[in-house]
């Protein structure tokens, strides 16, 4: 019943956190493909797999053990004796014993079971790790997602600002060959577009290694993201940790850890019971007076209680030993609390920055354009020179990039927030 309330719980989780994150279907299906594809995934699914069947080895602990042996001595000299006239043998020359034993912890007064539950606990601790690896994995691809729609932007700004150049340096060759424009100016503008062509060069190379990341993590090269759409619901600092603190991975890992410690505490405590077992055989073997050397079917069986009095307060030591571990892991996870909440004040703060920015390069970028033109045309009337029109074409880039980076910045900042918040917006 307690694991169905808890599924049931991580299921509305889930929905919840659909409800408060949108990201647009390829980006979904790209995490999704990375999860199938990248072996960190795989190798956490298996450490699963290992975890369960650590489970079933525990548990069948509960269960009686049955062997069977057989063995064969050949005995010299031989121990007999004179009685009446004959030589009387106590033991065989040749021993054989063949049998079926059997043996069973009848109470073992809780070990069986505590180790079991700690195994339970490995068992939940790695299928939480899975979880965090999907979300490292899953932060990762968007953040290589968005990398690649930042640089195609940054590279379309860059064609724009080319575009600009060039035609005004086909203007002053045209006032050149007039006599209305001098050397230099066409080497200033020639100049110009030779250092934008190395900056569309530089980010050509970065788009390039942020491809070659997202096939490294999706197996795949292919992205068609053209715009910042990653968004999500902001949250005060409380209600967004509390979040966390349900749904992020390294939360439930710290819990994890901190049950496995506390199932160590409940093992060692249990060294100081006693147990009781039973066993039993039954089988063939030879030497019974007065003929030892008649094979016989033979059995036995009985009881055994094993009381611990005392092993040098070794149980104390390793109680207490395990207690200050419990104790490390519920400091690591108060720690853990500190952290998330610096670190969602920081990405709330990141968010209202960049879009109060966002808000104030609006104006910046028209009044940029605005200049661009107004000294395209004095420089076609004869009015311009050629350094007008380069550091118009410079304001417009810078105000546009700047914007650009802004709007970057500001999707990184809600991927980030969205990351601590352990959604699973994919």
């Amino acid at each position: 019943m307690k694991r169905i309330l808890i599924a049931i719980s991580f299921a509305v989780m889930a929905v919840s956190a659909r409800s408060q994150v949108h990201a647009n279907r390829e980006l979904q299906g790209l995490i999704t493909q990375s999860f199938g594809y990248f072996p960190k995934v795989k190798e956490a699914e298996n450490a699963v797999a290992t975890s369960k069947e650590k489970v079933s080895l525990t548990q069948l602990n509960r269960l009686p053990e049955v062997e069977g042996d057989a063995t064969y001595n050949y005995v010299q000299p031989k121990d007999e004796m004179p009685f009446n006239g004959q030589n009387f043998l106590f033991a065989p020359v040749h021993n054989v014993n063949a049998a079926f034993n059997a043996g069973y912890a009848l109470f073992d007064f809780g070990r069986v079971k505590a180790n079991v539950q700690k195994t339970k606990d490995e068992l939940q601790y790695a299928t939480h790790n899975v979880e965090f690896v999907k979300n490292q994995l899953a932060s990762q691809v968007a953040t290589v997602y968005y990398n690649i729609v930042y640089l195609q932007k940054a590279i379309s700004i860059q064609d724009s600002v080319l575009a600009y150049l060039t035609e005004n340096k086909q203007i002053v060759e045209s006032k050149l060959r007039n006599g209305d424009a001098l050397k230099i100016d066409l080497l200033n503008i020639q100049s110009d577009i030779d250092a934008e062509q190395n900056r569309k060069v530089d980010l050509k190379n970065q788009l390039q290694k942020q491809l070659n990341l997202l096939e490294y993590a999706t197996g795949t090269k292919q992205s068609t993201g053209v715009a910042f759409d990653f968004d999500i619901n902001l949250a005060d600092t409380t209600t967004a940790l509390n979040i966390a603190q349900l749904s992020n991975s390294d939360f439930l890992l710290a819990k994890d850890k901190i049950k496995q410690a506390q199932s160590d505490v409940a093992i060692s405590k249990l060294t100081y019971r006693p147990s009781v077992n039973v066993s039993a055989t039954a089988g063939y073997k030879n030497g019974y007076i007065p003929d030892v050397t008649q094979v016989k079917f033979d059995y036995a069986a009985g009881i055994s209680l094993n009381i611990p009095i005392y092993n040098g307060g070794k149980t104390k030591q390793q109680v207490k030993l395990a207690q200050t571990v419990v104790k490390q892991n519920e400091l690591a996870l108060e720690s853990l609390n500190n952290t998330y909440k610096k670190d969602i004040d920081q990405a709330v703060t990141d968010i209202n920055t960049n879009l109060e920015r966002i808000k104030n390069t609006g104006g910046q970028i028209e009044e940029a354009k605005a200049a661009e033109i107004l000294a395209a045309d004095r420089f076609k009337d004869g009015v311009g020179t050629n350094l007008e029109i380069t550091n118009a074409s410079t304001n417009v880039e810078r105000a546009e990039l700047t914007k650009l980076q802004y709007e970057y910045q500001l999707c990184l900042s809600k991927l980030e927030l969205a990351r601590l918040l352990g959604y699973q917006y994919w």
